[in-house]
């Protein structure tokens, strides 16, 4: 049987500190969350760049001072970000095809992206997430030029099937890697049942880990982990340990799911098992 692979989402783009103390924005402080994360059990960490005062950053060098200071704490898995909106392609791809990480997301469909509140009764964040098939080929030949393994997220059961015509092309090959993102509103409901619907619908062989959103994130982390996928916890998903309790950082996030792994009678892979079942090679 193979070990859980625990991933760690380390700071997002739109979470600020106002909701939660603990995201990080500076490369420094991104690091040393990746640190943390490492140390309670991930061997991913995935990557959004973010500017001193928190807003999006997409330029290189950010991500290269990323790149260097977390390389400099941990060997953990990097995982870049590609996902943005408003953001031109080549912009959105070019730190991938400059620094090369082990891995980067690679967003596979359009759809309605929001944060809704009902005791408000109001729309945040209210957009549409564009990424049709010329900007997701786009990228993906970029990321196979680069050497880096697509990590394809997919927010609702289309995004899964839009990978048909891109196998078909030649242009997305195995290992095929898939992060099923549940409960945002726009996409799938973050349930069990629809996790399993999920799951059947991925090409055989698939490597794949679930991304809950908010608190739901825990029972999709423990339904994942009995199905024998891999699971995706931290502060760009979820602020919260349990209900009212808001993590004190990434790596107390990491530290609830490989207790969940341990109590459901798994084991947690290391950073160079991780590799080893992804048929990652390292670059260091």
């Amino acid at each position: 049987m193979s070990k859980t692979i625990i991933s760690a989402a380390l700071t997002g783009v739109l979470a600020t500190r106002e909701q939660c103390p603990a995201i990080p924005y500076t490369p420094v402080e991104i690091a040393e969350e990746a640190k943390r994360a490492a140390e309670a059990g991930a061997a991913i960490v995935h990557i959004h760049a973010r500017k001193p005062d928190g807003g999006p950053d997409w330029s290189v060098e950010t991500f290269a001072e990323i790149f260097s200071e977390v390389r400099a704490r941990t060997a953990a898995i990097i995982n870049f970000s590609t996902g943005a909106v408003g953001i031109p392609p080549e912009e959105r791809i070019a730190h991938i095809r400059d620094l090369k990480p082990e891995m980067a997301a690679l967003n596979m469909g359009s759809m309605n992206y929001a944060i809704y509140s009902e005791k408000r009764k109001v729309f945040y964040h209210d957009h549409v997430f564009a990424n049709p098939f010329h900007d997701i080929q786009f990228f993906l030949e970029t990321m196979n030029a680069a050497g880096v393994r697509p990590e394809m997220e997919c927010f609702d059961t289309g995004h899964i099937g839009n990978t048909r015509p891109l196998i078909d092309m030649g242009v997305l090959e195995p290992p095929l890697q898939f992060s099923l993102i549940m409960g945002v509103l726009g996409g799938i409901p973050g349930t069990t049942r629809h996790l399993v619907d999920q799951v059947d619908s991925l090409p055989a062989g698939s490597h794949w880990q679930v991304i809950g959103i908010g608190l739901n994130q825990w029972p999709l982390v423990a339904a994942a982990i009995t199905m024998g996928g891999n699971v995706r916890v931290g502060l760009e998903d979820n602020f919260y340990v349990e209900e009212g309790k808001m993590a004190r950082g990434n790596g107390e996030l990491v530290e609830k799911a490989a207790r969940l792994c341990g109590d459901l009678g798994h084991e947690v892979a290391s950073i160079a098992e991780a590799r080893s079942q992804l048929g990652l090679k390292s670059r260091d």
